[in-house]
């Protein structure tokens, strides 16, 4: 037991994907309790973890928790580092410290769903003040059901039920210090997690793209209000254009809250055109309805939602799945799609709708490799999100896109990337090849590939398929399925 004398007994502030200090109800609730605080991050392990879903984030949680050290050390306080099995770390720390009591903020992944219940029953069991907030979600999953009583299984209803339900809370802001203990338990050295890649140093260029941290998160925020938010509706699907919020990375670990980010919109009114502010809050929405098919559906990321889809015949191509995630299939759209997730760790919205029914229509190779390999590559690695976006290409996820709506790569190339400009950043040996060609390169004349330097088949592939024969053959796959079950 390390409190001094006359020293109340600290309480124990559990972060987990809540980087922040700002809109933190949990960290509100241990610095207005009165008591020392002392803040932990636990890197959790095995099957019961639910922190970084790849490697990818873990290099973004890495400097997220520097930055975070930063933040608390303004504040008078630190970031103890423990790691292994949550319950197991924290009756440790409580044992330490003569701690009495420990908040966090809720999670709603299965995984931390499971850890958090036995967690919280375990801490009360043994006479210990366990208490949890919301916050990661505008409204959490249980809260919204439809006019039966039941869960939302279509967006647009699910939308139109959050919207009537009120503006969310507006967020809190984070506390000017939290009081200390008289001394702090041990923390592991962040370096000694070796969450960073080193050989090779695959995330090299990470940082051109990204700074993580509270701080940034809220720059970025800023400046996409008053820079990007007008003309959002349609500049969003354009992918050659800075459109986007690149909020998602921040808000996968919680570096900034949706509350935050909603009540950001709220001062926009008569500024921004309606049609942006509500298509940006959509969006938001959207990661909610997400999470709300993983809260009543845990096995989202494995199993179809549908399960009509159960009996669909994938191919199992190794070739071809390596061909598409190094960015080597002989359609630019989605080469470059696949070498922008390679760079920087994330990828553009609409080439992720490219690129995903590439892999399954165009390969007929099953969703969940390419979860799988998007959850690895991923800085906004998102346990819902992904998933249900995977399915939802795929025509087997609840509200899902049609099977038959197959993604043409080189028309989706002309209409979103018009002048080439995103093929041109990321695939580089097409730098001079004629916008008339850029989209399609293995229809370019002699002269023209070589004038642009271009070999096909050496410099360039060619098409690993034809996609009007394999959109056929994915048409004939789904018509082999039984009929809804």
């Amino acid at each position: 037991m390390t409190t001094t004398k006359n020293e109340p007994n600290p309480v124990l502030l559990w972060f987990r994907k809540d980087l922040r200090l700002d809109d933190n109800h949990a960290l509100q609730a241990a610095a207005t309790s009165g008591r020392p605080v002392i803040p932990v991050y636990i890197r959790e392990r095995g099957e019961k973890a639910s922190g970084p879903l790849g490697a990818a984030q873990e290099w973004w949680l890495h400097h997220s928790l520097v930055a975070l050290q930063k933040a608390l050390h303004a504040l008078g306080s630190k970031l103890i580092l423990r790691q292994g099995d949550a319950q197991t770390v924290l009756e440790k720390l409580l044992a330490e410290t003569g701690a009495e009591a420990v908040v966090w903020n809720r999670r709603y992944d299965p995984a931390g769903i499971a850890v958090d219940t036995q967690v919280k029953a375990a801490l009360r069991d043994n006479g210990i003040e366990a208490n949890s907030f919301a916050g990661q979600l505008l409204h959490e999953p249980p809260r919204l059901r439809s006019g039966t009583g039941n869960h939302y299984k279509s967006y647009a209803p699910f939308w139109r039920a959050l919207e009537q339900s009120g503006e969310p809370p507006f967020p809190i802001v984070a506390p000017e210090q939290l009081p200390a203990p008289g001394r702090w338990p041990h923390s592991d050295s962040l370096d000694s997690w070796s969450l960073l890649p080193t050989k090779p140093n695959w995330a090299s260029d990470f940082p051109d793209m990204w700074t993580p941290g509270e701080a940034a998160a809220h720059e970025k925020l800023e400046n996409f209000v008053e820079t990007a938010l007008d003309g959002y509706a349609v500049d969003r699907d354009f992918p050659d254009k800075p459109a986007t919020s690149l909020l998602s990375p921040h808000l996968a670990l919680g570096e900034i809250s949706p509350a935050r980010i909603w009540h950001a919109t709220r001062a926009l009114a008569g500024k921004v055109r309606t049609d942006d502010i509500v298509r940006f809050r959509k969006e938001l929405v959207w990661r909610e309805f997400c999470y709300h098919q993983l809260f009543h559906f845990p096995k989202l990321n494995s199993v179809n939602w549908n399960e009509r889809y159960d009996d669909f015949p994938w191919h199992a191509d190794v070739k071809l799945f390596d061909s598409w995630r190094r960015g080597q299939t002989g359609y630019p759209i989605v080469d470059a799609g696949m070498r922008q997730l390679w760079r920087h760790g994330w990828m553009h919205n609409r080439i992720r709708m490219i690129t995903a029914s590439f892999l399954i229509k165009d390969l007929l190779i099953d969703w969940r490799e390419g979860e799988a390999w998007f959850r690895d590559t991923l800085v906004d690695a998102d346990p819902a999100a992904n998933a249900a976006n995977w399915q939802w290409v795929a025509g087997s996820g609840a509200d899902a896109s049609p099977f038959f709506r197959i993604f043409n790569p080189v028309l989706q190339g002309e209409k979103f990337d018009p002048d080439g400009g995103y093929i041109r950043a990321f695939v580089p040996e097409l730098a001079d090849l004629d916008s008339q060609y850029i989209h399609r390169p293995f229809e370019a004349p002699a002269d023209v590939l070589k004038r642009a330097g271009i070999q096909l088949g050496e410099d360039y592939p060619l098409p690993i398929v034809d996609h009007a024969a394999a959109r056929q053959r994915a048409l004939d796959a789904h018509a082999s399925l039984k009929n809804d079950r």
